[in-house]
């Protein structure tokens, strides 16, 4: 919706505000490369050490960290987040109905 200023109002997903192809696959990957950077902060990484501990070069994780994650599989990101020691739940649920239990990826040992 637009208002008299041209002002738009954002859907709530910025990817799909800016008519990008699988907008919704774009904001996950968006939010668990967010996570990725959080924890690589919180262990206080280089973004070689995390490279070697993901099993990603160096230049891949600066890329992604940049928001250049296009062409990196959601599966491939919860990979690497296990392995920097993160657990990732994975929750399905029919919309009105309580959640099936939760699928757990445990973050592997360091």
């Amino acid at each position: 919706m637009t208002d008299d200023n041209g002002v738009r109002e954002s859907a709530g997903n910025i990817f799909e505000d800016l008519n990008f192809p699988d907008a919704e696959a774009h904001l996950l990957k968006a939010q668990l490369v967010s996570r990725m950077q959080d924890t690589i902060s919180d262990r206080k990484l280089s973004q070689s050490e995390a490279g070697r501990i993901t099993g990603v070069s160096q230049p891949d994780i600066s890329r992604m960290l940049k928001g250049q994650f296009r062409d990196v599989s959601v599966e491939r990101i919860m990979r690497m987040l296990t392995r920097l020691g993160c657990d990732v739940d994975i929750t399905v649920q029919q919309r009105g109905r309580e959640p099936f239990a939760p699928i757990h990826l445990e973050a592997l040992p360091a």
